[in-house]
């Protein structure tokens, strides 16, 4: 990855990402402009299949402060570019296994934004605590080593 803009802090909190895909975004042009000041926020994001396409939900992409009537609903769905192939592999995932898709960073590979999606399982409660005792010893140890 080159240039991260924006990570979900809590994708790997809430879900055991499996594997990872990065995919393209439809962008318009004071949303790009926007990206770029860092104004993005992919906490309560996720990305759904929608006619063989992919869409990203709830990503909050600030408006530009010059936009004025250019400016887009800052919660819009915006389309993901994927491959067929990557899309059904997608799909067949997530009709019989039941992953869901987690976005789970937003950066720049050149000048395009592109978006890290994780193809991961919802951890449980329990999970979730036995993740927070095993960090907590590991912060332990180092502080006393």
């Amino acid at each position: 990855m080159s240039n991260l803009i924006a990570k979900n802090p809590v994708a790997k909190h809430n879900y055991n990402i499996i594997d990872t895909i990065e995919a393209g975004i439809v962008l318009t042009g004071t949303e790009i402009k926007s990206i770029r000041n860092g104004r993005v926020n992919l906490k309560d994001s996720y990305a759904s299949i929608q006619n063989a396409e992919v869409y990203i939900h709830s990503m909050h992409i600030s408006p530009y402060e010059h936009g004025n009537i250019f400016n887009k609903d800052p919660l819009r769905d915006r389309k993901l570019l994927l491959n067929k192939n990557e899309i059904r592999k997608l799909v067949g995932l997530i009709k019989q296994k039941g992953y869901a898709l987690v976005p789970m960073s937003l950066y720049f590979k050149g000048s395009f934004v592109k978006v890290e999606l994780g193809i991961g399982v919802g951890k449980k409660l329990y999970d979730k605590r036995e993740d927070l005792k095993k960090k907590d010893a590991e912060m332990y140890m180092k502080r006393h080593m």
